[in-house]
């Protein structure tokens, strides 16, 4: 490979993951129109890269490319929503049953560290890196039971998911009630109450259900 091809590469990576994180982090909100130059301009980069960037943001739903009219941000739709957390409501009851057999020591230590980080920025407020703990928290189960392809798959269909998750951690969300779940869930692990265990995290699970009805009164543009 050339040096331009690595250097075309990694620009292009760049602009995704840059763009990737402004929309997921809302700082590019649902509906806003971008176009390729204006964000070229701003990375000070050529068009090439974004466009690439652009659409491969397009095949996660992220961004939608509407011809002869323009680039904007997807929407929140929440029939994706919805689909998403059915999906890993229905995997991960099965996952803290298996997590109750299998969950060694390595696994608790991490868990054990993630909750504490998670106290640690709610009393900060932070809820960016709150919601990266909330992520890693369920993916050390996924890892300590052998499924990581499950979860890679579960990363590409909820997106929209994701982003409705990080729209409530960020509005007047019950940030507490979330981490009891968490700390809930890995008691109920370590004590093996799989039955339990997977009640509660279908409860935690069914948390966007019950908060999305707010979020859309409060934010009707962000959603279809």
């Amino acid at each position: 490979m050339s040096t331009e091809q690595k250097i075309k590469g990694s620009t292009r990576a760049y602009s995704y993951n840059l763009l990737r994180e402004r929309i997921l982090h809302l700082e590019l909100e649902p509906g806003t129109k971008i176009s390729e130059k204006e964000i070229a301009d701003e990375l000070n980069v050529s068009r090439t890269p974004v466009r690439e960037a652009f659409m491969k943001l397009a095949e996660e739903e992220l961004l939608d490319i509407i011809p002869q009219s323009g680039t904007i941000v997807s929407r929140i739709n929440l029939k994706y929503v919805e689909e998403g957390r059915f999906i890993r409501e229905k995997l991960e009851k099965e996952i803290v049953a298996l997590a109750c057999d299998q969950l060694d020591k390595d696994a608790r230590f991490k868990i054990e560290a993630n909750i504490a980080m998670q106290d640690v920025c709610a009393g900060q407020n932070n809820f960016y890196r709150l919601f990266e703990l909330d992520e890693e928290y369920h993916q050390i189960l996924f890892d300590a039971t052998g499924k990581q392809r499950t979860w890679k798959m579960l990363q590409q269909l909820n997106i929209h998911f994701n982003r409705l998750r990080l729209l409530r951690l960020s509005k007047d969300s019950n940030w507490e009630n979330i981490i009891r779940q968490h700390k809930e869930i890995y008691q109920l692990i370590i004590q093996q109450d799989k039955e339990h265990a997977m009640k509660v995290m279908e409860q935690h699970l069914r948390l966007v259900v019950v908060e999305q009805d707010f979020l859309k009164e409060k934010y009707p543009h962000y959603f279809i």
